[in-house]
């Protein structure tokens, strides 16, 4: 499922939010659109990664547990096809191991849901220095 936000934008400032959680998918969108982000929204990880939209995504809002295929399954794929997309990966579980484990693996922020809107810039705003 694909939803289009955001006004003028270039598109190389296209986020892409990828999450099982209908509310997710549909609040992030307003809210990154506020940031001055185009986005796109996925519900799972197989949706994204067989889109169009996988070239031009220039930051990934990845949820971490999801049913079919994980986040970190997700950068993997990734990391297999050569796309370094900078990953802020968001859950609502705690577990340091896995938060370790996915910025050992170039995750640029982990973060625990609920977030604020602060958290959530910052780690975007982080995301566009590393491109």
């Amino acid at each position: 499922m694909n939803s289009s936000r955001g006004g003028s934008t270039p598109e190389r400032f296209l986020v892409s939010v990828v999450d099982d959680d209908e509310s997710i998918r549909e609040s992030l969108p307003d809210l990154l659109q506020e940031f001055g982000f185009v986005s796109r929204t996925f519900s799972s990880g197989k949706d994204f990664l067989s889109s169009e939209y996988v070239n031009s995504t220039r930051c990934l809002i990845l949820d971490f547990m999801m049913p079919g295929m994980t986040g970190l399954e997700v950068q993997a794929e990734l990391n297999r096809r050569g796309r370094k997309i900078p990953i802020i990966f968001i859950t609502a579980k705690r577990d340091d191991a896995v938060r370790a484990k996915a910025l050992e693996r170039g995750a640029v922020k982990f973060l625990y849901k609920p977030f604020s809107d602060t958290a959530l810039l910052e780690a975007l705003n982080a995301a566009i220095q590393m491109k």
